[in-house]
């Protein structure tokens, strides 16, 4: 093998593996977009619990609570729509992404975790 050779096949591993890191870096980013979802749910349970004791016709803590859950849901399908249009338009090499029914999978279940938690806000 030539030195030119070398060369380029070793620019050609170098880009590999770059493509490799970016597949890893969108399942991180993919589970940051779900604690941030998680962050608002938080507040939503905080919300509650600050103005819970609060007079039962004091509904605007509910709303703004809800508020919040919403927001959850929003984030959650935005992570999948974002992990999944990433993962789309990389090439694997030495890494395998997450398959897209398990992003699809976590989505669902943490959206009926937030909307669960927001029926619950609700009921209590």
């Amino acid at each position: 093998m030539s030195p030119d050779q070398k060369k380029e096949a070793w620019a050609e591993d170098r880009t590999d593996w770059a493509e490799d890191r970016t597949v890893l870096a969108n399942e991180r980013t993919f589970a940051s977009w779900l604690r941030t979802g998680m962050g608002a749910l938080a507040v939503a349970v905080g919300l509650t619990a600050i103005f819970g004791k609060a007079d039962a016709a004091f509904a605007p803590a509910r709303l703004v609570a809800s508020v919040f859950v919403v927001s959850a849901l929003v984030v959650f399908w935005t992570a999948r729509d974002k992990a999944l249009s990433a993962r789309k338009s990389l090439d694997k090499h030495a890494v395998s992404p997450m398959r897209r029914r398990a992003i699809t999978t976590i989505t669902v279940l943490m959206m009926l975790g937030a909307l669960g938690t927001g029926i619950l806000l609700w009921i209590v």
